[in-house]
C-alpha cells in the first residue's frame, strides 16, 4: 500500500510492534543467552570465592542458533522483502501507466495547463519519485544482503562452515569480510541516493557541509 504509512503505521501500532520485536528477539536469541553462565569458583590459596564465567553446551546451542536465527528466519525475511519490492514495483509501473494516460487524454501536448494530480487510481508526480527511491534503496539493500544470505545458507548446509574449524575457517573469513563490506556500501551508497530523491534531505545536507566548512576556515584563522 504505497504512501499509505500513517495509516498503516500509527503510534500505536508502532509502539506495539517494537515492543514484540524486542522481546521475540530476546526469546529466538534464548538458546545463545543460555550458553554462558556464572558460576562461584573457590581460590585454594586465599580460600576467597570468585566468580567467572563458563560456557556449556556451546556447540549445540550455536548450531541452533545458526540454524534458526541466522537460517530459516533471515531467509523467510529477505524473501518477503523481495516480495514486497517487487510488488511495489508493479504498483508504481501500473500507476505510472496509468498516470501517463491520464494526463495525455486530459490535457493535449499543446495545452497550457499542467495538471496537478492525477485521478484517484493514480498517483502524484511527487508520490512516484518517492516510491521510486524506496524501491532503489530497498533493491540496493537486497543486492548488498546476497554475499550474507549466502554465508547464512553454507552455515545451514554445512555445520563445519564457522570460525571455529579451521578447516574452513580461511573462506569462512573471506566471505564474512565480503559481506560486511557489502553492508557498509549499502549505507554509503544510501546517501547519495537520499541526497539524489529528497529535496528535504539534500536541503539539511548542504547546510550541515557549508557550516562544516565555516567552522574549518574560522579554526584555520584562529
Amino acid at each position: 500500500m504505497p504512501l499509505k504509512f500513517k495509516v498503516v503505521f500509527t503510534r500505536s501500532r508502532t509502539i506495539k510492534w517494537v515492543l514484540f520485536l524486542v522481546v521475540a528477539t530476546v526469546l529466538l536469541h534464548f538458546p545463545v543467552l543460555s550458553i554462558y553462565k556464572v558460576e562461584w569458583k573457590k581460590d585454594s590459596v586465599t580460600n576467597v570465592s570468585y566468580p567467572y564465567v563458563v560456557g556449556k553446551k556451546r556447540a549445540e546451542m550455536s548450531r541452533i542458533n545458526d540454524v534458526m536465527n541466522r537460517g530459516f528466519i533471515i531467509w523467510i525475511n529477505y524473501i518477503v522483502m523481495v516480495t514486497c519490492v517487487c510488488i511495489l514495483s508493479r504498483r508504481l509501473y501500473q500507476a505510472s501507466k496509468m498516470r501517463s494516460h491520464f494526463t495525455a487524454t486530459k490535457w493535449p501536448q499543446n495545452s497550457d495547463q499542467s495538471p496537478d494530480r492525477t485521478t484517484s487510481r493514480g498517483l502524484l508526480s511527487r508520490d512516484l519519485h518517492v516510491i521510486k527511491s524506496v524501491v532503489m534503496v530497498c533493491v540496493i539493500f537486497i543486492l548488498s544482503q546476497l554475499p550474507y544470505m549466502a554465508l547464512s545458507l553454507n552455515r545451514l548446509l554445512d555445520s563445519e562452515f564457522n570460525i571455529i574449524d579451521s578447516r574452513l575457517l580461511n573462506l569462512f573469513g573471506i566471505v564474512s569480510n565480503v559481506a560486511r563490506t557489502c553492508s557498509l556500501l549499502n549505507a554509503s551508497i544510501n546517501i547519495f541516493v537520499y541526497y539524489n530523491c529528497n529535496s528535504k534531505y539534500r536541503s539539511v545536507f548542504l547546510t550541515l557541509v557549508a557550516s562544516r566548512k565555516n567552522d574549518t576556515i574560522e579554526t584555520n584563522k584562529l
